[in-house]
């Protein structure tokens, strides 16, 4: 009979558990704007962060709010914006794709002061004394770290340096927040002309430690004819806005730091043909 009268009072418990939890939903529910499911399946899912809201519910859930642009999600594109501004009712404006550059042509060139022997993870190298094993305190590790944030198998890493495949990369730049050394940037997705270097240090103290970073020259300065290239700090800058592509300060650098993607874009087509 104990274990009887036991189960009915648990039984009994629950079920005025489970009614009073059933009326509270309704009494503190929230109404959802349909507008924000609707906008939930519109995006791509990937969930990457590159909007700036945690996820894609979140991102969503600041459109409706009014709080976020609709043409933030770098995965979903021109498309997934004019979707959206069809279910917000407003005009979808332009979208630019941009893609991230590994502002480092360092890898075997760069010179180490020892060799790292640890967790295979770039922030963990650069917790170490000097920032981490490389000469270079703007060089990449090499180790990574980028590579594993990318959710679209942009990233490659080999001969010691990351490679972004600007094919793939969809712009969420997530790999700039795992990056400790912070040279991975945000350029253009149309822009052909790059500088692949990140150090401020002047040109006789890089010459010791890496046989093609950028000396500061101003060799591309000079040579530039649209003032789209300038040396601030010791490295070259591109302004995109002024750039057309010309490709004469890559022609000129004597580091060969500066270089025009479309060559390296040329050369895929070759191979994959």
């Amino acid at each position: 009979m104990n274990i009887i009268n036991a189960i009915l009072v648990l039984g009994i418990m629950g079920g005025v558990f489970g009614l009073v939890l059933a009326i509270a939903s309704k009494v503190f529910a929230v109404d959802v704007d349909p507008r924000q499911e609707e906008i939930l399946n519109v995006l791509p899912g990937a969930n990457c962060g590159g909007c700036g809201y945690p996820g894609c519910a979140g991102y969503a859930a600041a459109v409706v709010a009014g709080n976020a642009p609709i043409n933030s999600c770098a995965a979903g594109g021109a498309e997934c914006a004019n979707k959206i501004a069809a279910i917000m009712g407003v005009e979808p404006g332009e979208v630019e794709k941009c893609v991230a550059l590994v502002r480092c042509s360092g890898g075997l060139n760069a010179t180490k002061k020892y060799e790292y022997i640890g967790i295979h993870d770039c922030l963990s190298a650069s917790r170490l004394q000097g920032g981490g094993p490389l000469d270079c305190e703007y060089g990449c590790l090499g180790l990574g770290s980028c590579a594993a944030a990318c959710k679209f198998g942009a990233i490659s890493v080999s001969d010691g340096l990351a490679h972004v495949d600007h094919e793939k990369c969809v712009g969420c730049l997530a790999c700039i927040d795992a990056c400790p050394k912070k040279i991975i940037v945000k350029v253009p997705y149309s822009a052909d002309i790059v500088v692949a270097c990140s150090s401020k240090e002047k040109g006789a103290a890089i010459r010791k430690y890496c046989s093609i970073g950028c000396i500061g020259c101003k060799i591309c300065e000079k040579a530039c004819p649209h003032d789209a290239i300038h040396v601030v700090n010791n490295l070259a800058s591109i302004d995109y806005s002024k750039c057309i592509s010309c490709g004469i300060c890559a022609q000129k650098c004597p580091r060969k730091l500066i270089k025009d993607t479309r060559l390296n874009r040329e050369h895929d087509v070759e191979v994959s043909a």
